[in-house]
């Protein structure tokens, strides 16, 4: 009986890990079609403006969904406000206003090319914290960050850092941050409240900056132009990739998800090829190697084992009281997180 519990509780961690992978790439994939459309949008949607219509309409699409559950957990999300905060400055506020200002002078190219580097600050944030990172997660993410500088080397365009590129590492920055403190997201907070409470409170923190570029630089004209990739930011690129990214970061934590977003660059690529016609070099495709290569090898990093029986003597196995993490340990409830 006790081997059967211990095979179904592998085959769910399993399950989850490769949920979680999925998941990631979801919101990698969407991410990147916002690229585009921040660089479409630089010459007719100010920065500022362009992220509160985004987070208003995010914030729409998810109400019916959400707004009832926050309701209930009104109290939690009172008494772990600083956190929720904390989380819809990054994540809301400053990373897609960062964006939508590199935008203006930079390339969509480079904009996933600079991201793509965020996984690495997501590792080591998790590793300040106290997560051990499996020898081949870590390989296959210096692979992956191989592949990312020689495509900005030799692959891609220019290598100069322009202001929007120095914008996009403030950008990317910010959103390894956030995706660092999702790990520590409240237990019992859910994910649709968590993720109803920061569109709202980063919505509302944007509004004080509307007013001033309203008030500097003109309100934009809405036309099918500028409302349609507004509509695709705000619905895909906010409440669905957003809901996906968190839910992956819950599943297979920071570090790991990190690895996947490896992708972005691939992704604007091959956007780029659908939607602009650009041609694919033989360096970019030895760059997308790379990353692709990195990608699964740091994905595939193998799950903890299970405990053996030597010598008489035997673990118990038990899970992380934080993150569900199996792992033998002779302590009940050790944390791992």
């Amino acid at each position: 009986m006790a081997v059967l519990d211990r095979t179904r509780t592998r085959t769910r961690t399993h399950g989850a890990a490769g949920l979680g992978i999925v998941l990631a790439g979801v919101a990698t994939v969407v991410w990147s079609g916002s690229f585009v459309v921040s660089r479409a949008l630089h010459d007719s949607v100010p920065p500022v403006q362009q992220a509160l219509w985004r987070w208003v309409i995010a914030l729409v699409a998810v109400t019916p969904f959400a707004a009832r559950e926050a309701w209930r957990q009104r109290a939690l999300v009172r008494r772990h406000l600083g956190h929720v905060l904390l989380a819809a400055l990054l994540g809301v506020t400053v990373y897609n206003t960062l964006v939508n200002q590199a935008g203006i002078s930079t390339s969509a190219a480079n904009m996933g090319m600079i991201m793509a580097a965020s996984p690495v600050l997501m590792a080591v944030y998790e590793r300040i914290g106290g997560i051990r990172l499996g020898a081949r997660r870590v390989v296959g993410m210096l692979i992956a960050c191989a592949g990312v500088l020689l495509l900005v080397g030799g692959g891609g365009p220019s290598t100069g850092l322009a202001a929007g590129d120095l914008w996009m590492v403030a950008a990317a920055m910010c959103f390894a941050s956030y995706s660092a403190l999702l790990r520590r997201r409240p237990a019992r907070l859910t994910g649709l409240t968590y993720l109803f409470t920061t569109f709202a409170l980063g919505t509302a923190m944007l509004l004080p900056a509307y007013a001033v570029s309203v008030g500097v630089q003109g309100p934009f004209t809405p036309a099918p132009a500028t409302v349609g990739p507004l509509l695709y930011v705000g619905v895909a690129s906010s409440a669905v990739a957003f809901f996906a990214w968190n839910k992956a970061i819950a599943l297979i934590g920071a570090a790991r998800a990190g690895t996947v977003y490896y992708l972005q660059p691939v992704c604007a690529a091959a956007l780029s090829y659908a939607l602009l016609g650009e041609r694919t070099t033989w360096t970019q495709l030895l760059c997308m190697a790379l990353i692709l290569g990195g990608v699964v090898l740091g994905a595939t990093d193998r799950l903890p084992s299970w405990p053996s029986t030597t010598s008489g003597t035997s673990r118990s196995c038990t899970s992380c009281a934080r993150c569900g993490n199996a792992e033998p340990s002779p302590r009940p409830r050790r944390r791992c997180c």
